[in-house]
């Protein structure tokens, strides 16, 4: 479903991403870990359309979409939960997973996307006319989620779901998109937290310093000795 070939990409002068190739094949559940820094969050920038590559190629189902507006690449089916969520802090919960549906024209889809946010977070379903500026740091995070799965995107791509966030929230976060995976949908999954990830994800793609340095199964890179070392303390 998506493929980065020999991408190259970064802001300006700085070059963040070095010869980055992955791919995530349809129905997978893939993540990509590296300390801060290593240029994971700027991966997904590259395919969300944020950041142009300088070179290489991003494909989205055998088509190039490296230099496509985000817009543009949002309406092909990819859906991005950046890390710093980007809610409308004075608008209501519902309000928020509205904006999320703009480019929906068929209100049925919407209702039944929306009835799937409130499945799988209860909690946003209790707080649906609260601001979402008043909501918890766990609840944030739910909602930007919700609100990324509100257009029926075919692979999305999430952003640090743990960060800053305390251990109920972050396993309530993690199981949802083990929930979603379980029901076919594909994502590309940034995140720091190893062990829980690679007992989660099918794959896996350990990037250091804007460069890919090891792929694997979750069971693979869970033994692998660097992987251990570097990021689990063992």
């Amino acid at each position: 479903m998506l493929e980065l070939t020999n991408v190259e990409a970064g802001y300006q002068l700085l070059q963040v991403l070095w010869d980055v190739t992955l791919r995530v094949d349809e129905g997978e559940f893939v993540a990509l870990l590296g300390p801060n820094g290593a240029g994971k969050t700027t991966t997904l920038r590259t395919i969300a359309g944020l950041v142009e590559p300088i070179r290489g190629t991003v494909s989205f189902r055998g088509r190039s979409i490296g230099g496509l507006a985000p817009h543009q690449i949002s309406r092909m089916g990819i859906g991005y939960v950046s890390e710093s969520l980007n809610l409308f802090p004075a608008m209501s919960v519902l309000e928020n997973l509205l904006v999320g549906a703009y480019a929906v024209r068929d209100r049925t889809r919407i209702w039944a996307n929306m009835d799937l946010v409130f499945e799988l977070f209860p909690r946003l379903h209790e707080r649906r006319d609260q601001l979402a500026g008043t909501l918890s740091g766990g609840e944030r995070k739910m909602l930007a989620i919700g609100r990324g799965l509100m257009p029926s995107p075919s692979l999305l791509l999430v952003d640090e779901p743990s960060l800053g966030l305390a251990p109920i929230p972050t396993l309530a976060a993690f199981e949802a998109l083990k929930q979603l995976s379980q029901r076919g949908m594909t994502i590309l999954l940034v995140e720091q937290n190893v062990n829980t990830t690679l007992r989660l994800v099918d794959r896996a793609y350990v990037l250091e310093q804007g460069r890919i340095v090891l792929e694997g199964t979750g069971e693979q890179l869970l033994g692998n000795n660097h992987v251990q070392e570097a990021y689990l303390g063992i």
